[in-house]
């Protein structure tokens, strides 16, 4: 079932005429580790009906039941909960949640309140983050960005094999895709070790043919190597994903090559990416951004130049492993989300 379909049912078994039992609905839509609350899907409040909210605790000496996107996996967390003598689980129903005609109007307030009364209830934050697929991300101004960048990830596979990924870029063309494939991804990166090479080739996407185009390798190399300042940064991608335009030789970055960038960089959804070109793209004739434009956006921007200097510096130890900043620190990322409260930490911590 589509989601327009699932919110279509939704409106039609909400009716007051409507005979059908009570539905239950998850509004967070995942598991998280229970020290904050994520941001309600507005599935649940599309009807405009009153709602139910319930408050499940599980008030062990021992948290056996955190199952979240880092950590142990469910195989191991039903073991670690069937190993207990007893798990305790508290159930509280609060009272009936009746919207007013703001909220019956729009999901996402109705939602939004709901999640701000049950978290207070909780007596725990309710965050900005989500998840989008496995991603957690967090809203920053007009924007979805990854929590912890996947690049960060792929810096610490890297390191790990002893790679030095400032010498790779070369081969890459200017607003040339070139595919290959993780065999060749292997050969150009240096790498024998299988499993390191299915992790660093999986950072990447992958076209119908399992091939990954290798400006995608470059830029995110670049960003890890450390050798470069912002600017040059910004600079090398643009040349990697601006396109030749017909009627003259001004380059400009378009949509697909502005939504690579971020999501490579900032670990953005692809079409929250899309939708933030098409407003930058607002202010002029242009369908795309010159290099001007891109840098004064991702340098220079109040907001989103902070958001370029936090994740395209990712933090190092003396021992070259990466760790995530401190959510209080003040270019974290959750410290960005417009004053949001501090995000879950993640499980395991």
């Amino acid at each position: 079932m589509t989601r327009l379909l699932a919110a279509e049912w939704w409106r039609r078994v909400s009716r007051p005429s409507s005979h059908l039992p009570c539905v239950l609905f998850f509004p967070e839509g995942t598991c998280s580790n229970k020290k904050a609350l994520l941001k309600f899907k507005p599935g649940a409040f599309i009807a405009g009906v009153p709602v139910q909210p319930v408050l499940i605790r599980y008030p062990n000496s021992l948290d056996t039941t955190s199952w979240a996107w880092r950590g142990p996996g469910v195989l191991q967390v039903l073991w670690l909960t069937a190993s207990q003598p007893c798990s305790i689980v508290d159930v509280e129903f609060l009272p009936v949640y009746h919207p007013s005609p703001e909220e019956s109007r729009d999901p996402t307030l109705y939602a939004n309140n709901v999640q701000r009364v049950m978290a207070q209830a909780l007596g725990i934050p309710a965050t900005e983050c989500e998840f989008v697929g496995s991603l957690p991300v967090i809203v920053v101004g007009r924007l979805k960005v990854a929590l912890e960048p996947q690049l960060w990830e792929l810096g610490k596979v890297l390191r790990k094999a002893g790679l030095s990924p400032g010498y790779v870029d070369a081969g890459a063309e200017p607003g040339r895709s070139r595919m290959i494939s993780q065999e060749e991804f292997a050969r150009q990166l240096q790498l024998s070790d299988p499993q390191t090479v299915a992790g660093a080739f999986g950072y990447f996407q992958q076209d119908t043919q399992g091939l990954v185009d290798f400006r995608d390798v470059a830029l995110a190399l670049a960003a890890l190597d450390g050798g470069r300042n912002l600017e040059e940064l910004t600079r090398l991608a643009f040349e990697l994903f601006a396109e030749e335009q017909a009627e003259g030789p001004n380059r400009l970055l378009c949509k697909d090559g502005f939504s690579t960038i971020l999501h490579l960089l900032l670990g953005s959804p692809r079409p929250a990416a899309a939708a933030l070109h098409a407003e930058l793209c607002q202010a002029g004739p242009s369908r795309g951004l010159s290099l001007c434009q891109f840098q004064n956006f991702s340098l220079h921007d109040p907001l989103y130049g902070k958001l370029f200097s936090t994740y395209l510096r990712p933090p190092h130890t003396s021992r070259g492993t990466s760790q995530t900043p401190n959510a209080s620190s003040p270019g974290s990322p959750t410290a960005l989300a417009n004053g949001t409260v501090q995000a879950p930490k993640q499980k395991g911590d």
